[in-house]
């Protein structure tokens, strides 16, 4: 993230945001204070605008009042709108936000001003408070930024105050709201007090555009994984220094290896079911496992916290945990433990698992040891898991789409197929397989991308090559779902050094395992670049799951889109 903050801000949500308007929304330095105060005969280390109030003498009051507001209007004729405001500003709307004004300058300067700009008017705001409304105190009194969210609609503490100089923030910090200092590339003469302090600011940006990243903290997250940029921040300092941890958590990186001395490393995966159908324990013991055999590691233990929701029976929970133990059983891992509860954080059962396995410490696939042109082979077909859960879950809808019977049937049977155990043992024979990594939730399209960043390579997909079972791409053509981001767990990555890959994949069909070649890996740090018969096509990034889209009833995704760049105090 590109906005720096002084320091760590409390937990928000925004409604609004309110801008400060010269220096801010306009070019800044089109305001010459100094002159101003030469003119009204103003103390240089004294406000313009709280001087002139001062004044006693009425007429000479009005004369200083009238001279900053000729100032006022010919630095508005001669403005020019600041870098980036002119496209922020309709992003916001876009995010559904309120937008407004907030400045010290009088209404008719605010006007002129907007008449300079290409892509902006006064009707794009929802307010323009102004030294015109003279019954609100000006900044840095919190009467503008107050007036101003209840004119909006919005509570102060949903409101983000953007400003140029530090009365901006001191205003919206006494409101209550969040705030943001705009530095403009740099510190610059205000022809006012000098104050660089920011400690009354919770961000600090450089640009306008870095305002995108301040917002997107205070906006809703999508149904799905917390975004990989945002994880990524929170996990580069979140490991320590343990030199036992061999592998610290980074994206991409299901399970952390522990050195237990020797040459045994403990390896260990949690991962809640939110997305499992009905078979809440067979599901969470495949994808908790699934990420131990993706490591090289075989599973051995399980620890399970069950959360239930209020008016659930003794029989219902019991079933849950019956089906989570024959599942332990069938998986061939022990249920060590875990916890219970019956609570009304959740409105159905939960169940979240920590799966522990063991490995010789020479057989642990680090993704961090995958290289330059090592072949990317992908197990199976896309996506089983998905079109198993839709095929329970929307039974109904499916029947009335024209999905018969034994299509049906045919959908709920490939959930026998959602382990990857047998073909990661398999891989890891293989002294060329460096990594592997099991497709869960998000699909291929956001598996490749961990994928990606786990290995700190790029990585090319030929899209053309990537199977997809006939009933998937069924269940996708009649809920107009993509394939690339469904749920896809029983499909395994493995990145195979490529004078090995031809002997992995005989081997794996000998197993009764179908897999492809589908890419190779590339250099460092270049993200996932797809091929289509040869020619660049694009590579879908999905915002929440298309599963869970369908099961909330939400209509097409924001996701499934091409991601970008893939491949002062007068106011």
């Amino acid at each position: 993230m590109s906005a720096a903050r002084p320091g760590k801000p409390r937990p928000f949500r925004l409604r609004a945001v309110l801008f400060d308007f010269d220096g801010t929304l306009t070019h800044p330095g089109a305001l010459d204070f100094a002159a101003i105060k030469r003119e009204v005969g103003c103390p240089p280390d004294q406000f313009v605008l709280e001087w002139i109030l001062s004044l006693e003498d009425g007429r000479r009051r009005a004369a200083a009042t009238l001279a900053l507001e000729r100032f006022e209007i010919a630095a508005a004729q001669a403005s020019a709108p600041n870098e980036g405001a002119e496209d922020l500003v309709p992003w916001l709307r876009e995010q559904g936000l309120r937008i407004g004004v907030l400045t010290r300058n009088g209404r008719s300067a605010v006007d002129r001003a907007l008449q300079r700009f290409t892509a902006l008017s006064p009707a794009d705001f929802d307010v323009i408070v102004t030294r015109d409304d003279a019954h609100l105190a000006p900044k840095p009194a919190p009467d503008g930024v107050l007036h101003a969210a209840a004119t909006m609609g919005v509570e102060p503490h949903e409101t983000l105050v953007v400003g140029d100089y530090l009365l901006d923030a001191q205003a919206g910090r006494a409101a209550g709201a969040v705030t943001a200092h705009l530095v403009n590339r740099g510190v610059r003469d205000h022809g006012e007090p000098a104050d660089s302090r920011t400690e009354d600011c919770d961000f600090v940006v450089g640009r306008l555009a870095e305002l995108r990243d301040v917002v997107r903290l205070g906006l809703p997250l999508p149904q799905g994984k917390l975004p990989n940029d945002l994880l990524a921040g929170f996990l580069a300092g979140a490991a320590g220094d343990d030199p036992a941890l061999l592998v610290p958590p980074g994206v991409g990186e299901d399970a952390a290896a522990i050195d237990l001395g020797g040459s045994d490393v403990l390896v260990a995966h949690g991962d809640p079911i939110t997305l499992g159908g009905d078979d809440l324990g067979e599901s969470a013991v495949l994808v908790n496992v699934n990420d131990l055999a993706a490591a090289g590691a075989d599973p051995r233990w399980l620890i399970a916290t069950v959360l239930l929701p209020p008016a659930s029976t003794p029989s219902q929970a019991l079933a849950v945990l019956d089906g989570l133990a024959a599942a332990a059983a069938r998986s061939g891992v022990t249920l060590a433990g875990g916890h219970t509860e019956v609570t009304d954080v959740v409105t159905r059962p939960v169940v979240s698992l920590t799966a522990l396995g063991t490995v010789d410490r020479a057989g642990l696939k680090d993704k961090r040891s995958a290289r330059r042109g090592d072949r990317v082979l992908l197990t199976k077909q896309l996506a089983m898991e998905g079109a198993a859960l839709l095929a329970e879950e929307l039974e109904e809808r499916l029947r009335a789409l024209g999905m018969g019977a034994d299509e049906l049937a045919a959908c709920r049977a490939l959930q026998e197929r959602v382990s990857i155990l047998p073909e990661a043992r398999v891989a890891r024979e293989f002294a060329g397989v460096r990594a592997m990594h099991d497709v869960t939730e998000g699909g291929l399209a956001t598996a490749l991308r961990e994928l990606s960043a786990a290995t700190g390579r790029g990585l090319t997909v030929h899209r053309d090559l990537v199977p997809i079972s006939p009933e998937t791409a069924r269940v996708c053509r009649l809920l107009d779902a993509d394939p690339l981001g469904l749920i896809a767990s029983g499909s395994l990555l493995v990145c195979c050094d490529p004078a090995q890959a031809p002997s992995l994949l005989a081997a794996l069909d000998e197993a009764g395992i179908p897999a492809t070649d589908i890419g190779e890996l590339t250099e460092e740090d270049a993200g996932v670049t797809a091929l289509e018969r040869g020619e660049p096509a694009p590579w879908p990034a999905f915002d929440t799951d298309e599963a869970a889209r369908l099961l909330s009833g939400r209509g097409r995704p924001r996701g499934g889109r091409k991601p970008d760049g893939e491949d002062g105090p007068a106011d």
